[in-house]
């Protein structure tokens, strides 16, 4: 991880859809190269935090900052802001009448209006890269869940974004999908890549993370290392929460 290399900030982020809080003041650093996983019960704002993060919600106070910049000051090209903030969501978003290699370079073509050959090219190497270059020229109808989520990866890699968010992105997958998927992930992590993960898989945390970040009523709770958070968290919230999955791994015994 770069040292004292600050890629994305979030400073005091609010979000309030009118009945309270979803976010309530969330800070937050993420330093180039650092794998950053969000966890907490659902409904806590952690994929709500990530949408802010990349505009597709609009903040009521606070301050997002990549590179430096403020980005939530003044008119921002958010178009051109997500092509620095990749994303990848829990439904794929693939469209159903383009093949995987036209799902896949329509963005760098299109939006970074890059050569089409050679966007090509690298495509089929990412999907090499994920075991599915045999799948180029199939429709998303004929992949499974793992399959349309891996292809939503690449899709997200081959616009060479700075930092890579992820929300759920195994939640609606059967649990042998699962691994094909944090496999990659983890593979991505391995090579430096700068990541922001909402997950519920707290194994994967543990394996991915170089921090976790733990969010509760739209507010940070806790933030460490995976192995002093799941070992001995600092706050009693953390503690009650890590203990219902303890209490749910024990009951499938």
């Amino acid at each position: 991880m770069s040292e004292q290399t600050v890629l994305l900030e979030a400073k005091d982020i609010v979000k309030d859809y009118g009945e309270g809080h979803v976010l309530d003041g969330i800070s937050l650093k993420i330093h180039a190269g650092e794998v950053i996983v969000l966890i907490g019960p659902s409904g806590c704002g952690k994929s709500t935090f990530l949408r802010c993060m990349n505009g597709l919600e609009q903040i009521q106070s606070g301050q997002i900052i990549l590179d430096g910049e403020a980005i939530t000051e003044g008119k921002t090209d958010w178009p051109k802001v997500r092509q620095k903030i990749g994303m990848v969501f829990q439904s794929y978003d693939l469209f159903p009448h383009m093949s995987v290699i036209d799902n896949i370079i329509l963005g760098p073509v299109k939006v970074q209006g890059r050569d089409k050959r050679e966007v090509t090219a690298e495509a089929e190497k990412l999907l090499a890269r994920v075991g599915l270059i045999d799948k180029k020229d199939a429709f998303p109808r004929q992949l499974s869940g793992g399959q349309k989520q891996r292809v939503a990866i690449v899709r997200a890699l081959i616009l060479k974004p700075e930092i890579l968010l992820f929300d759920e992105v195994t939640a609606a997958l059967d649990p042998e999908m699962v691994r094909e998927v944090l496999d990659v992930i983890l593979e991505l992590a391995s090579e430096g890549y700068t990541m922001l993960i909402v997950t519920h898989e707290m194994q994967f945390a543990k394996a991915v993370a170089d921090r976790i970040v733990f969010i509760d009523g739209g507010k940070v709770v806790e933030s460490d290392t995976p192995e002093n958070f799941f070992n001995q968290p600092k706050t009693d919230r953390a503690r009650r929460f890590l203990n219902t999955f303890i209490y749910a791994k024990d009951t499938k015994k």
